[in-house]
Order: structure tokens, then C-alpha cells, then sequence
């Protein structure tokens, strides 16, 4: 059984160990910003009006940086064990985009991306790891 939404029983040991992930980002070599709510994570922000769908947006120096936080130590334990708290999205999740130094993505423009993604693949707008070394990144 999966999380209903993240106050779930079945959500426990994900929601106990956030700060923690989060505060290895932080932390981490490249890291600039994260999207926080009042307990300093982004679980209640509900974009997509529903309650089983959290959204994480940060900021990362480079494409290298974040791909090294994801991929190795904590985050990974973590995302290895997804499929014991979520449901299956059904389509791509993540995605990334460039933006100018100083700024700071909003909610909406995550979705809006994300959404670009899902529906048109990689571009200069929206991609993802697996695209970063083909034509679509400049």
C-alpha cells in the first residue's frame, strides 16, 4: 500500500528523513536554492490539486552538480525506495531548464515546464538527464 498523501502512516520514514536529504542539498557542491513551505520542505504546496502528488523545485549551479546529488549517497537510498510510498506517475515526473543567474523558478512555471515535457519530450524549454547530451542542450 502506498501513501494517500503525506501524512499517511506509509509516508513516515520518507517524511522523517526530509530534512535530512534536504539538508545534504544544501550542503551540496553547486546547490543554490530550494522551494520551502512554513516546515521548511515543499509538501504543502498541492499545483496539481491533489494530495498524493508532492513537488520538489531547486536551483543548481549546473546540470552536473544536481546530477551528482541525485545519483549518489542519500538521495539515492531514497529514490531507489520510492516505490514504497508512491504510486507510479505514469509519465515523466522530473524535468529541468535553464535559467538566468538570480532568478528563482516559481511553482507555476514548474508545472508549466513539467507539463511542456510530458507533452512534447526534450527541447531547449524543458529536458531531462537523458537528453542533456544530445542536440536539445546548447
Amino acid at each position: 500500500m502506498k501513501g494517500v498523501d503525506i501524512d499517511d502512516p506509509v509516508m513516515k520514514e520518507f517524511v522523517d528523513n526530509l530534512d535530512d536529504v534536504n539538508g545534504v542539498a544544501e550542503k551540496s557542491e553547486g546547490f543554490i536554492w530550494r522551494l520551502t513551505d512554513e516546515a521548511d520542505n515543499a509538501t504543502s504546496f498541492d499545483p496539481y490539486k491533489n494530495v498524493r502528488i508532492i513537488i520538489n523545485v531547486s536551483v543548481w549551479k549546473d546540470i552536473e552538480s544536481l546530477k551528482n546529488f541525485v545519483f549518489n549517497g542519500a538521495h539515492l537510498s531514497f529514490m531507489r525506495r520510492r516505490k514504497e510510498w508512491f504510486e507510479k506517475f505514469g509519465k515523466a515526473y522530473f524535468c529541468m531548464w535553464k535559467i538566468e543567474a538570480g532568478n528563482i523558478p516559481t511553482v507555476e512555471e514548474a508545472v508549466e515546464r513539467l507539463d511542456h515535457f510530458q507533452l512534447h519530450g526534450p527541447s531547449d524549454y524543458a529536458f531531462d538527464f537523458k537528453s542533456v547530451a544530445s542536440k536539445f542542450i546548447r
